[in-house]
């Protein structure tokens, strides 16, 4: 039975706030909040530089977002040498048929997204918080037990205790914060299980460097990605609804195996290709539902929120939009001295506001894959079509527009337009 925490121990470290976790959201939060007059703890289990099971894609908004929060980070990134610039996505439909869409990124002229392993990407983030005096780094450091009272929260770490006014789970998937502190459960028709493997030599990309996502029909609603990386590299891997590989029973480390050894797609591809490592598995809390992301004293931010994108499985410019928010209110918060329930409220409905439809969007674009011969339809039309390519160019890249694209005044309005002219 757990030992539970004395609100009257004396800790070891008093902060401001205390964020949990430095992966992308955690130290984009910290970033944010750096210089503003505040005591700033980040507190991370493992060290630097380190691995995170990913599909490796940073997708148009991951730049803006570093952007956003400060132009001079963006520009930290661009000269990042370990990337792999795409320029759009190649989705394979069931029939095999496949629909190339450009993305155009006004920041890149050359580029949209960038494929970069996130041992890399996460040192970066991690690389531009460390040298911060306001921001105290402990690595190592595990946490072990949380609670919150009406005036403090205390956290206990197999080294220290801690104490601060307001703590953020910015600590992924399996966020102990989020465990202490919510009653947010694991929902399989809310979560996706993943495999990645890394593999060099594979061959068969496209010139202009997209992106693949292979929409299989025994894997659907999910894929199987190959993604280019620096070096004659590939981040391969299946993602699957967790619903549905417990429904249907799924050994989803055979099926990527047979995927690469036996589809008459790719086999070819992977002939005398390498696998660097062993297949590594993680999960994806889905951001098809509303949950709740704060309460007393805690913010929840990234995964922990489960603020990753239902459809492609993005999370990390979610992850680092929602650090920027929440340092955002933070700073609201401490005018105050408000970090009740009742505040962070307001907290929650800035992500869903921001949010929401995108994700509402994606859950709706997911709900598709379970109909394969819809999915072929919409890609054989959209192949002949410029128009549509087009279309679907904005509504993958172009997060204002999935809100209008969910307005069925956006369609009176193109149409009207169209028989206009």
């Amino acid at each position: 039975m757990e030992e539970p925490l004395s609100l009257n121990d004396k800790p070891n470290e008093s902060y401001d706030v205390i964020i949990v976790g430095a992966g992308p959201a955690g130290c984009a939060c910290a970033y944010k909040l750096a210089g503003k007059g505040l005591k700033i703890c980040i507190i991370e289990k493992d060290t630097f530089p380190r691995d995170k099971i990913c599909g490796d894609a940073l997708s148009p908004d991951v730049v803006n977002q570093l952007h956003r929060i400060d132009p001079k980070l963006g520009k930290q990134f661009q000269q990042m040498a370990t990337r792999k610039a795409y320029h759009g996505i190649r989705f394979i439909a069931p029939n095999s048929k496949h629909l190339d869409i450009d993305f155009i990124n006004p920041q890149f002229k050359d580029a949209s997204g960038f494929v970069m392993k996130r041992l890399d990407f996460d040192h970066f983030m991690f690389n531009q918080i460390s040298n911060f005096s306001d921001v105290n780094i402990f690595l190592n450091h595990k946490v072990e037990g949380l609670e919150t009272s009406d005036d403090k929260v205390i956290l206990k770490t197999g080294k220290k205790y801690f104490t601060a006014k307001i703590v953020i789970g910015a600590d992924g998937a399996n966020s102990i914060v989020n465990k202490k502190l919510t009653n947010n459960k694991v929902e399989k028709n809310h979560f996706s299980a993943g495999l990645r493997q890394y593999y060099e030599n594979v061959t068969g990309f496209d010139d202009k460097g997209y992106i693949e996502l292979h929409f299989y029909k025994d894997i659907l609603p999910g894929y199987f990605w190959i993604f280019p990386l620096d070096n004659n590299q590939a981040n391969i891997g299946l993602g699957m609804l967790s619903s549905e590989v417990s429904k249907r029973k799924i050994n989803l480390r055979k099926r990527l195996a047979d995927i690469i050894q036996n589809h008459p797609n790719v086999k070819h591809r992977f002939k005398d290709a390498k696998p660097l490592e062993s297949v590594k598995g993680f999960g994806l809390p889905m951001g098809s539902k509303k949950r709740p992301c704060s309460g007393n004293r805690f913010l929840l931010i990234g995964d922990a929120a489960s603020l990753i994108d239902p459809f492609s499985g993005e999370g990390i410019g979610m992850a680092i939009r929602s650090g920027r928010i929440a340092a955002d209110h933070l700073l609201k918060g401490f005018e105050t001295e408000k970090f009740d329930t009742k505040f962070n409220a307001q907290y929650d409905q800035k992500i869903y506001s921001k949010m929401w439809f995108e994700l509402y969007f994606s859950h709706w674009l997911q709900k598709l894959l379970k109909y394969p011969k819809t999915f072929n339809l919409v890609i054989n039309i959209a192949r002949k079509s410029k128009s549509i390519q087009s279309l679907f160019t904005f509504i993958l890249d172009n997060r204002d527009f999935k809100k209008s694209f969910l307005n069925p005044s956006f369609y009176f309005k193109r149409f009207s337009r169209k028989n206009n002219a």
